[in-house]
């Protein structure tokens, strides 16, 4: 059972007024869901502060930790951090707060340090985890924390290029396990899906300059053309980024679902791709799924620094898909 997150910070705010908070909180849920907003109001709540305070890491005893080393991993010195934090002397009456963003991405020496801080928790303290993969954390830290999992606040309608690469997902799960053909096949369908994207921004943004040309070229000088293509230059690039993201946003979901069927969870993100998620599901091992969804992390992360998207997305569906 999952819960919209006005109706979970609902439950958070009784269980405070009745002083039975637990001691620590695994917020899960897609993208969307609220997750970071259920933890800052309940942050503000607790310390009377504002949540955008607890947002920006402003708030006094709110300590906020997240994946930050270059390989986007939370590790074990971030988890000392926080601990150290936790142990110190609140500021009145205050709660001391410990928000991990993106849990499931600690690293083993961080998820062992942060089991010592869960079981032997610091006095006045709360602890919230969020993350998307819950399946992707230790069963050790699941087990010792109250499970909150969010679902979407409402249903964002996919666009046609995020249905075609679904579409392709479930026609390759159909072909030979582990092949290099269907990691070649998904390589290709991302790039031309990438490429007719762009292709259509720069047609809309070139369109939307030439008109105002047409409109203002008898009232401006040179110079402010030049600045509006740079504009639409830069807003082409910033779109095409936006849109990039939600397809490898897509393949998240497609892989947090396999993940979720092999280990028998419930509530498939992708309804209608769920029977090809559970046959890839099949012919894996669980670390195998989980070794996967590293491999498209370190892939989103490196095409946000840099310009090769075409070696990233082949090398990267490689490791993802073969």
């Amino acid at each position: 059972m999952s819960f919209s997150a006005e109706t979970a910070l609902e439950y958070l705010e009784r269980a405070h007024r009745k002083n039975r908070l637990a001691h620590a909180y695994l917020i899960s849920g897609p993208a969307g869901s609220g997750k970071s907003e259920v933890a800052a109001r309940l942050a503000a709540l607790l310390n009377k502060t504002t949540p955008e305070k607890v947002l920006h890491a402003q708030a006094p005893d709110v300590f906020m930790t997240e994946p930050a080393s270059r390989s986007r991993k939370i590790v074990v010195d971030q988890i000392r951090g926080l601990e150290r934090a936790l142990q110190l002397r609140s500021a009145g009456n205050h709660k001391k707060i410990g928000i991990i963003r993106d849990a499931d991405r600690m690293q083993t020496q961080a998820a062992n340090a942060f089991l010592k801080t869960l079981e032997e928790p610091p006095q006045n303290s709360i602890l919230l985890l969020l993350t998307a993969l819950p399946e992707a954390l230790p069963e050790t830290i699941v087990s010792r924390c109250l499970s909150l999992p969010l679902h979407s606040s409402s249903e964002v309608p996919r666009s046609p290029q995020e249905e075609e690469l679904l579409r392709l997902l479930c026609a390759t799960a159909q072909e030979k396990p582990h092949g290099i053909e269907r990691a070649y096949r998904v390589s290709q369908g991302m790039q031309s899906l990438l490429n007719a994207i762009r292709d259509q921004i720069r047609n809309d943004h070139a369109e939307a300059l030439k008109r105002e040309e047409t409109r203002y070229r008898q009232t401006t000088d040179g110079g402010w053309l030049s600045e509006r293509e740079d504009y639409y230059k830069a807003l082409t690039e910033s779109v095409y980024r936006e849109w990039r993201s939600r397809l490898i946003e897509t393949l998240f979901l497609w892989w947090a679902d396999v993940l979720r069927a092999k280990v028998g969870e419930n509530g498939r993100l992708l309804k209608s791709c769920a029977k090809a998620t559970e046959k890839i599901a099949a012919q894996m091992r669980t670390v195998d799924v989980l070794k996967r969804i590293r491999r498209l992390e370190e892939m989103r992360d490196h095409l946000n620094t840099t310009a090769q998207e075409a070696l990233v997305l082949e090398v990267g569906c490689l490791h993802i898909f073969r």
